[in-house]
């Protein structure tokens, strides 16, 4: 699966100290799945840290379109069925560390909403 970064990805990934890999596992791996704020967007969760410092990874990815039948593995074309996904690459439009837990469902904060909203003016 092929990756594009948006340049507002990138600079959240340096500054929640991300790295590309740890991206790309909540994107394969997610523990959760809702639909983004944005337009034709995916948010996908991952937990991390410890019973006292508990935080969520969460990866927000624009979803395809075109022809995704060439998916090689059965995780790429689960993931791909999941997204609704019908292309073989992702862009990834933001990544962010939330601190705490979130509910399913649960809508985000007003903060990263307004942020949200402000990049895409």
């Amino acid at each position: 699966m092929q990756f594009y970064w948006t340049i507002h990805a990138k600079d959240k990934m340096r500054y929640y100290r991300l790295s590309e890999s740890r991206v790309k596992r909540v994107i394969n791996f997610p523990k959760r799945i809702e639909e983004g704020i944005a337009e034709d967007t995916v948010a996908m969760m991952q937990p991390g840290g410890s019973a006292r410092n508990p935080y969520e990874i969460w990866v927000m990815v624009q979803r395809g379109s075109g022809n995704y039948s060439k998916a090689k593995t059965a995780k790429e074309k689960e993931v791909a069925n999941k997204l609704g996904l019908k292309e073989k690459s992702l862009k990834v439009i933001s990544a962010w560390r939330y601190p705490g837990t979130t509910k399913p469902g649960e809508k985000l904060p007003e903060e990263i909403l307004r942020e949200f909203r402000s990049v895409a003016k």
